[in-house]
């Protein structure tokens, strides 16, 4: 048997979300951009950020993918992010 409906929830859902399909196909490129700038990444794309405001795992997966991106590159000790890679010298 299945879960009942959540038809509040579904009532309270934002037109702009754009579901996980499409979330999952631009989750990259939304996590690239919004490590640079979040507001830019929600202007860019408001059904993206709809969705990972609503979906509990598309988000966990964002915050994962954007932890990663703040991840120091190779030759960069942890907390050292000015220091340019040892690959480069």
């Amino acid at each position: 048997m299945s879960d009942p409906i959540d038809f509040d929830a579904f009532l309270r859902t934002d037109p702009r979300d754009v579901g996980c399909g499409e979330a999952m196909e631009l989750l990259h490129v939304y996590a690239e951009l919004h490590a640079a700038g979040p507001e830019a990444a929600r202007s860019r794309y408001p059904g993206v950020a709809a969705h990972l405001r609503a979906c509990g795992p598309c988000s966990t997966d964002f915050e994962g993918l954007l932890a990663l991106i703040s991840l120091p590159g190779p030759g960069v000790p942890p907390g050292d992010l000015t220091r340019p890679s040892a690959e480069g010298d």
